[in-house]
């Protein structure tokens, strides 16, 4: 009956988007390529729907606070759920058992640690705020205890691949731009639940979806999005193409935030405007958020040990986190044909 929003955050969007379409992703994951190759094993404590996304037709086992899943997607119910809190202590006591249970007894091929610090609480503080940089430390402490427990395993050096890495980065939120309200107020929308023009914000970016009848208005709403305050680059056509998105379908305009090169008071760089996101109230000005095109945001660290890497080598060839899982499977001897990324350049 329309365009509606939906969170992909919420723990039945998985089961939503089966039901809806007939089927999850339209590429396998890494749990699926790996399913007779030595297993994978996911620990996690963000958010539900992207927790479930590493496997979500159930090629593996998962484990997340708001429910764990083993092959099949047979809920795993008994003492063996992963019952943590969404906070640093939740992030150490899950750390542990993926030490205990899964690097030193069940042994996946793949195994994947993803914690919620410190993005959980760059959303809520300031970035660089002692909040903020005792968040990091939490994380990075149990970084090291997952490094050292994998030097300490019986297998040759190269054996093991750790990376480690950081999805995204953080800008500071400058102003809230509330898109959909002023695509309202143009009459480009008839209201908040109108289904014609539907808004979703990725925080510090945003896209716009037309009805195939509202299609229509294209032109004439990329005109008026150059003259908002706040709206920094806008993307449609084969643009879309060039940010890993489609051009077919409702999907008619990404947006990205205005960017500015502001220090904020702990000495951070980097300040964009955000958009209003109707799922979240985690859009504060003033704290972190991401999901825009802004470079420091779109500059996460990575760290590779193991696996043939040479120690204390730096490599300065523009990588992006598509290339995460052929490099996965080039370490298992697995093929990475046809996926978007190529391997890193390790060797």
């Amino acid at each position: 009956n329309g365009l509606v929003p939906l969170t992909a955050g919420a723990p039945d969007f998985r089961d939503r988007l089966r039901s809806a379409t007939g089927k999850t992703l339209n590429v396998p994951t890494l749990a699926e390529r790996l399913e007779k190759h030595g297993g994978s094993i996911v620990f996690s404590n963000v958010s539900p729907g992207a927790a479930y996304f590493q496997d979500p037709d159930g090629y593996g086992y998962v484990y997340h606070r708001s429910g764990s899943f083993g092959p099949g997607l047979i809920p795993i119910n008994s003492d063996d759920a992963l019952t943590v809190t969404h906070d640093a202590e939740g992030d150490f006591l899950m750390t542990t058992r993926f030490i205990e249970e899964v690097l030193k007894e069940r042994k996946p091929a793949l195994s994947v640690l993803w914690q919620c610090e410190p993005d959980h609480s760059q959303h809520g503080s300031a970035l660089g705020s002692p909040k903020h940089l005792e968040a990091i430390a939490a994380a990075d402490a149990n970084v090291g205890r997952v490094a050292n427990a994998i030097s300490a395993l019986d297998c040759n050096d190269d054996e093991v691949l750790l990376l480690i890495c950081s999805d995204h980065g953080h800008e500071t939120i400058g102003n809230i731009i509330d898109l959909e309200g002023a695509l309202i107020e143009a009459g480009f929308k008839a209201s908040r639940n109108s289904r014609e023009c539907v808004v979703a914000s990725q925080g510090l970016s945003a896209f716009i979806y037309l009805s195939k009848e509202a299609m229509s208005e294209l032109q004439a709403i990329l005109e008026w999005l150059s003259s908002v305050k706040g709206v920094g680059e806008i993307y449609t056509g084969d643009e879309l193409i060039h940010l890993g998105q489609s051009k077919e379908g409702p999907l008619a305009i990404a947006i990205d935030g205005a960017k500015l090169d502001t220090i904020n008071e702990y000495g951070v760089v980097g300040e964009s405007d955000a958009f209003l996101d109707r799922f979240s109230t985690k859009t504060i000005p003033g704290v972190g958020q991401h999901g825009g095109l802004g470079p420091n945001e779109q500059n996460p660290f990575l760290i590779a040990i193991g696996g043939g890497v040479k120690p204390a080598s730096v490599h300065m060839q523009p990588t992006a986190a598509v290339d995460l899982a052929p490099t996965v499977l080039r370490h298992l001897e697995q093929s990475f044909h046809g996926m978007d990324g190529v391997p890193l350049p390790f060797r």
